[in-house]
């Protein structure tokens, strides 16, 4: 009998297209100018800095609260996405009514339309004398020039991430699974949390981070709701820009810096969470 060679690792599996040497060219090429370069860039400016000096802005009471305020909007609003795109996307995809095609068209609206066209829109509804703002104050609820009416913008903008990478992962799911489990006696909160979530668990956690990255680095959606009041409403991309203004670009760069490990690291362990519930579930291997 002939013996079998030892499985050999190889850098790609056989394909019958043609072409992976100068694809995979292009797309080193193509996310060095993008991305690497930039980014290194951003690297070497901080890297002049110094440590003490980097730690210094670091730790600056306002540069901490700004970052505070924007990792803590983008959380919270990624987490309300993920909540309402998985119901939205379920709406979408397993209900026929009047108007359906409408409000399917309407949640690509944020990518659409113009951030800054957005925050306005936002202000004039949730202002103090806004449509829907007049009706919260008389209760003691202000949204416009608050924390909460960051966390309203991103909520806008980062909606779609979510129900767009739920929607096509739910569509694969059969009606017959949920039939299957109601006919063994599982109620319809056990239909969810124990066949549906774990099937969706990855394209969550996905739109989940696509919405987050969104929210963390969004600008022009935000300035006009937030107040941009120092200690309050004040986010770290717009301190970037008044550093910049003021031509003080070591703090700006080191600014974007801390901004920048702290999203990496924050998608790393998102990355990692779904790589776990792919193994685990065995679902989008």
């Amino acid at each position: 009998m002939k013996a079998h060679s030892p499985t050999r690792w190889r850098f790609k599996r056989p394909s019958v297209i043609p072409g992976f040497g100068m694809a995979l060219g292009l797309t080193l090429t193509w996310l060095t100018l993008l991305i690497l370069i930039p980014l290194s860039g951003l690297a070497v400016r901080s890297s002049a800095l110094g440590w003490e000096k980097f730690w210094s802005i670091t730790l600056d009471p306002r540069t901490l609260n700004a970052l505070r305020i924007s990792f803590g909007s983008a959380f919270i609003a990624a987490i309300v996405n993920a909540v309402f795109g998985i119901i939205l996307a379920w709406v979408l995809v397993r209900y026929r009514f009047p108007g359906k095609r409408v409000i399917d068209a309407m949640v690509d609206l944020p990518f659409a339309l113009p951030t800054a066209v957005a925050g306005i829109a936002l202000t004039t509804l949730y202002a103090p004398n806004g449509w829907i703002g007049q009706f919260l104050t008389p209760l003691g609820i202000k949204i416009a020039f608050t924390p909460a009416g960051i966390v309203v913008a991103l909520i806008f903008v980062g909606l779609p991430f979510v129900v767009r990478t739920v929607q096509p992962v739910m569509e694969e799911i059969d009606k017959e699974v949920e039939e299957a489990a109601a006919t063994l006696g599982a109620n319809r909160f056990q239909t969810i949390f124990r066949v549906l979530l774990p099937g969706l668990a990855p394209a969550v956690l996905t739109g989940f981070a696509l919405a987050f990255a969104r929210g963390v680095g969004e600008y022009g959606s935000v300035i006009f709701i937030a107040g941009n009041l120092p200690f309050k409403s004040e986010i770290a991309p717009l301190l970037i820009i008044i550093k910049l203004e003021e031509y003080n670009y070591a703090a700006a760069t080191g600014i974007a810096a801390i901004m920048l490990v702290i999203s990496f690291a924050m998608l790393l362990v998102i990355n990692l969470i779904q790589s776990w519930s792919r193994r685990r579930y065995g679902y989008g291997a």
